[in-house]
């Protein structure tokens, strides 16, 4: 033994080369087979390779995608399909918005989505917390057979202890419930909802649970999706949390402002299949479809064509991004876009500013008073690229709002979860809806035409205004604008 002590003092700096390589080496070889990103394979490479031990620490907690394919399959959808005594959904007829440029934009969502463009939807309008939630617990309330939620951030607040309520009261009286919070999301508030769901006996799980038991309030894969699927025949998605600073009676003069959506028809099924996937995978119980779907809808008018888009870490990478390439590549008229974090990576900026350079109206909303100061520093960095392009950018006035909404040509819109950010479009597990309603995206548009009415445009002369060390310090966080 003390022979081995004495050699291991004598050449523990050889050993601990030794193990750097190794371990370095084999974290540089792991980024450089699986990244796609060339600029995200040579970052790890350089990081790992500057900081041998360090650096392959770093690269297993933020640059590992964890995520096994097999786990999210779609041999699980076909055999859920054909278990269900439920017709599938008649193809959606988009002739009615009358614009024949979106004929090519259905075809690229029928490669990207694998969910069918399905007919006979209505979408609701929610603005803000004061419109959405009550109408979530009014839905919960009237419950008869199962509640499937899914959120990034459920906070431990007054209308989180609301929405529990109205949950326990739906297990007690037999209800089938199931609540999924992203691990992360988890964490904004103390002590955690999670604790109280399970306390009133509602069955609950964290998504993704940080590796190493590391509480990183930046780890990498979260669930971002926001899903309420009730009795299988209407449910609630777009890009809003659940939390008290989104009403009025909570936040006051300060409330937050963002657009949640209520559906009803069949692409509710998409929704709560996209539920359970991700409840099997964090909790290894199959969802029997036959119990959590309904196969009666009667929506009220207006009907929309429409179909969720998944995209996240698995087979479903850059399925937004994806999409939005198309859709800015056949607008013909009008793109408006607004969004809370507009990071774009130069790929989807060259679409934007494409589209503007071929004459396109691009209309681009983000907020004056941003929650995320680092973001809107990195945001304020690049604006330049797009107003060189001829967008139009616009900084709304009053309270931050957390919506993503895009129309294209008064006749197409696309909400849900997704961010204009990288973080988004190729880390986090995201849920948008395409729609073809020239009623829904008169609507949206409304709602984005009237942050520009109370908005500050944004031009390259009042960015040339800003002094230089805070220019340069935009400069500097928005190198880091990937992992923001």
């Amino acid at each position: 033994m003390a022979s081995l002590q004495s050699l291991f003092s004598e050449y523990w700096p050889h050993l601990a080369f030794l193990l750097s390589l190794v371990v370095g080496g084999t974290a540089a070889v792991h980024a450089a087979m699986t990244k796609n990103d060339v600029r995200a394979a040579i970052g790890w490479v350089g990081v790992i390779l500057m900081s041998p031990l360090l650096g392959p620490f770093f690269y297993l907690v933020a640059g590992v995608n964890r995520i096994r394919h097999d786990h999210i399959s779609e041999q699980r959808n076909k055999s859920l399909k054909e278990s269900l005594p439920i017709p599938p959904p008649p193809r959606a007829d988009i002739g009615a918005i009358r614009a024949p440029q979106f004929d090519s934009l259905r075809v690229l969502g029928d490669r990207i989505s694998r969910f069918p463009l399905c007919d006979g939807n209505h979408i609701r309008v929610l603005r803000g917390g004061d419109q959405a939630y009550p109408a979530m617990i009014e839905a919960i309330d009237a419950a008869a057979s199962s509640i499937a939620l899914e959120t990034y951030i459920f906070d431990n607040d007054s209308v989180g202890r609301q929405i529990v309520d109205a949950l326990a009261r739906a297990q007690q009286r037999g209800v089938n419930v199931r609540v999924l919070i992203d691990a992360v999301g988890s964490k904004y508030s103390r002590p955690p909802i999670i604790r109280l769901l399970r306390k009133k006996g509602v069955p609950s799980a964290l998504f993704m649970t940080n590796p190493l038991g590391l509480r990183m309030p930046y780890a990498n894969l979260r669930s971002h999706r926001k899903i309420l699927v009730v009795d299988g025949r209407i449910a609630f998605t777009g890009g809003m949390n659940i939390r008290a600073g989104f009403t009025t009676d909570a936040a006051g003069a300060k409330t937050a402002m963002d657009t949640h959506f209520l559906v009803e028809g069949p692409v509710v099924l998409q929704l709560m299949s996209v539920f359970a996937h991700d409840w099997e995978f964090t909790t290894k119980e199959n969802l029997a479809f036959k119990a959590w779907c309904s196969d009666r809808w009667d929506p009220p008018q207006p009907l929309a064509p429409a179909r969720c888009i998944r995209s996240g870490p698995d087979r479903n990478m850059v399925g937004t991004h994806n999409m939005l390439l198309g859709a800015f590549a056949v607008a013909q008229r009008h793109i408006r876009i607004q969004s809370p974090y507009f990071l774009p990576d130069q790929v989807l900026m060259g679409a934007i500013n494409t589209a503007a350079r071929r004459g396109i109206t691009v209309d681009i909303v983000i907020p004056g008073q941003n929650n995320l100061r680092l973001v809107n520093y990195a945001m304020t960095a690049q604006l330049d690229q797009v107003i060189h392009s001829g967008c139009r950018v616009w900084r709304a006035r009053g309270n931050f709002n957390h919506s993503k909404l895009i129309t294209i040509d008064g006749a197409w819109s696309y909400v849900g979860s997704s961010n204009l950010d990288p973080r988004s479009l190729r880390l986090n597990f995201e849920l948008d809806m395409e729609i073809y309603s020239r009623e829904t995206a008169a609507e949206i548009e409304s709602l984005i035409d009237a942050e520009i009415r109370n908005a500050d445009a944004v031009t390259l002369e009042s960015l040339a205004a800003i002094p230089f060390r805070k220019r340069l310090r935009n400069r500097v966080i928005w190198l880091a604008s990937p992992y923001l």
